[in-house]
């Protein structure tokens, strides 16, 4: 029944991420989103190894986003991600990190320090994604470095941001019994 409930409230399991997005225009919230993500295979084995399997463990993570319309699959990867990632739009000059809390009633979040990206151009964004890990994780567009898409997510509406437009993005993972 919990696998069932989950599924028509948008979840893909029992490990499940909710992704905010807050889009700001001269200092005032336009929009905002909450979506719920696809957590990729690559994603869940690298979870299960750095688990169970002792494999090193990613300690930063990145959100990045993404300005293709691609629907997000579970066979996408860091290396070959399905997307074309935000890269000169931006005036970051890498990704941003995802600072998450510690942990809190099986659940983990950035609320407290989001993933801001500042846009240097009119452009279209349409997701996002969590990345880390490999030899080159800060670098915007990187998908040589070996690392790892935890998840990615496909906005419900593309995002049209101007310049000096903000989006901020709140990553919540959780995890829950059967």
């Amino acid at each position: 029944a919990f696998k069932m409930s989950a599924r028509k409230a948008g979840f893909s399991g029992l490990i499940t991420s909710i992704w905010d997005i807050d889009h700001y225009r001269n200092g005032r919230l336009i929009d905002h989103e909450r979506i719920h993500n696809l957590i990729t295979n690559e994603g869940l084995d690298a979870w299960l190894d750095i688990m169970f399997h002792g494999s090193t463990q990613i300690t930063t993570w990145y959100v990045v986003l993404f300005s293709t319309n691609t629907t997000i699959l579970a066979t996408h990867t860091y290396a070959v991600p399905g997307y074309t990632e935000v890269t000169t739009e931006v005036d970051e000059a890498t990704r941003q990190a995802y600072v998450e809390a510690a942990s809190s009633s099986q659940s983990i979040t950035n609320i407290a320090s989001k993933a801001l990206y500042t846009f240097n151009t009119n452009a279209t964004i349409y997701g996002a994604a969590l990345v880390g890990g490999g030899t080159n994780a800060t670098t915007k567009g990187d998908t040589a470095g070996g690392g790892t898409e935890f998840a990615a997510a496909k906005f419900a509406a593309s995002k049209a941001v101007a310049d000096d437009d903000i989006l901020a993005t709140t990553v919540t993972i959780t995890l829950a019994n059967a």
